[in-house]
């Protein structure tokens, strides 16, 4: 985290003309940090202090809240002079979260062709490529020469989100190739654009999904990705900075999912008790309803259980090491899932590899567990346990990582292909489910084996 005593003595000593070098020479992002840390009151007269040409991108990595202050003390002039800095995937992003009666002040200030602009991303279905991506691209038509194509760059790439690649099009807009700026560097002015350009080049188009996208971007290494829309037309590009951000929210979604907790878009700290009461209390509940189904499990066996009291003593750890097994494999397959390494139909691989692992890590489990039962429980502790009880709980160990670890790998699969999050089904769950199967199988065990 970024040290802003210094900024804070220049403030307080009104030396502002140091100040402001200091801002100049910091990023946008750690400036954006020291505005939401200042007094609520300070912030916007802070703000106010920026030149225009940086106010923008400090704007655009404020928080929400921050920017609502900002925005609800400002004037209409300094709004449309703000948005009109904004990149446009960054003006959506921000209107995305303010309320619906600051969102129409915003775009009534805007002008014309930006409040055109900004509805049209705005239409875009959310969590989709068009909803996250810029317009602020270099094009090029594929005509050109290499020295037109520069020159066209020079004039007007200034205020683009990159420059480093550019999108050639066609007369009627549709996407043909793309070019780096090192191979316009270095080929001849005369040179065709469509003669040197790269044909083969990914892209994706305005409804994919933005994890999709991102994924993309991750896979190729990339910087930008062009968006097309149905008719092929380049509308935009997706930048990896964009990316970054989707990967992150996906991620922490993901995490929130496995801890049964509802995703929250808003930071640990700045997310009050109530609203976190909220997402936690419906999976505890709906765990807890499951739960019970142990518990009818434990309650039908009663009279095994009185007949053979010591059987009791391992349902803990029978229960604790089938949820462990199980969210081992879960947790496998899911970050797999996630970054796209399995698919529905490698399930089958995905179980048998699973399967083997189970059968290895079951063994050496049940194999320990018999020799503790023997040497530790029965000769140090004297719990006087017999033999065929001990192979009871050890071939229920064995049974039970290897049933676990399949419900662990499969569930998460099965999941994704009817349209539900692989994430959900994770560790919580999982561990619900193998509690009351980890019950059958020791209660049948131990009536095969001890006719209970």
């Amino acid at each position: 985290m970024a040290n802003f005593e210094n900024l804070y003595t220049l403030l307080e000593t009104k030396n502002y003309s140091a100040f402001m070098r200091a801002i100049d020479e910091q990023n946008p992002i750690d400036t954006a940090e020291f505005i939401s840390e200042l007094p609520q009151e300070k912030q916007l007269a802070v703000f106010r202090m920026f030149k225009k040409d940086i106010s923008a991108d400090i704007f655009a990595e404020l928080d929400s809240e921050v920017q609502e202050r900002i925005i609800s003390t400002a004037t209409d002039t300094e709004i449309s002079a703000m948005l009109e800095d904004l990149y446009v995937d960054d003006a959506v992003d921000m209107l995305e979260e303010l309320p619906a009666n600051m969102v129409k002040r915003i775009l009534q200030v805007a002008k014309p062709e930006t409040r055109t602009l900004i509805n049209k991303f705005l239409s875009y279905p959310e969590d989709s490529a068009g909803s996250i991506m810029t317009a602020e691209f270099i094009d090029l038509h594929k005509t050109m020469t290499v020295g037109e194509a520069i020159a066209h760059i020079r004039k007007t790439g200034f205020d683009k989100e990159t420059v480093y690649v550019a999108y050639v099009t066609d007369n009627a807009r549709i996407l043909q190739g793309t070019i780096r700026l090192e191979e316009l560097l270095f080929a001849a002015d005369s040179t065709v654009i469509a003669d040197v350009m790269n044909t083969d080049f990914a892209f994706a188009g305005t409804h994919d999904d933005e994890e999709t996208v991102a994924a993309m971007i991750s896979k190729y290494d990339l910087l930008a990705l062009p968006i097309v829309d149905r008719e092929q037309r380049l509308v935009g590009i997706v930048t990896v900075d964009d990316a970054i951000d989707v990967i992150e929210e996906a991620a922490t979604e993901d995490i929130e999912m496995m801890g049964a907790i509802t995703p929250t878009d808003k930071p640990y700290l700045k997310t009050g008790v109530f609203e976190t009461f909220k997402t936690r209390i419906p999976w505890l509940l709906l765990l807890m309803v499951s739960a019970t189904f142990t518990g009818q499990i434990i309650a039908g066996f009663e009279g095994a259980l009185a007949a053979f009291p010591m059987l009791i003593a391992f349902i803990p750890m029978l229960m604790g090491t089938g949820g462990n097994s199980g969210g081992q494999a879960s947790v496998t397959v899911i970050r797999g899932l996630a970054l796209d390494e399995i698919r529905m139909r490698d399930i089958l691989k995905v179980i048998w590899k699973e399967f083997r692992v189970a059968v290895l890590c079951g063994v050496i489990l049940a194999i320990c567990n018999f020799i503790k039962i023997i040497l530790i429980d029965n000769f140090i502790f004297g719990n006087g346990i017999d033999p065929l009880s001990s192979l009871v709980v050890s071939l229920t160990l064995l049974v039970t990582v290897l049933v676990s670890k399949i419900i662990g790998a499969s569930l998460p699969i099965l999941a994704k292909r009817i349209g539900f999050d692989p994430a959900v089904m994770a560790s919580p769950f999982i561990t619900t489910i193998v509690d009351a199967v980890s019950l059958l199988i020791y209660f049948a065990f131990a009536k095969i084996i001890l006719g209970v």
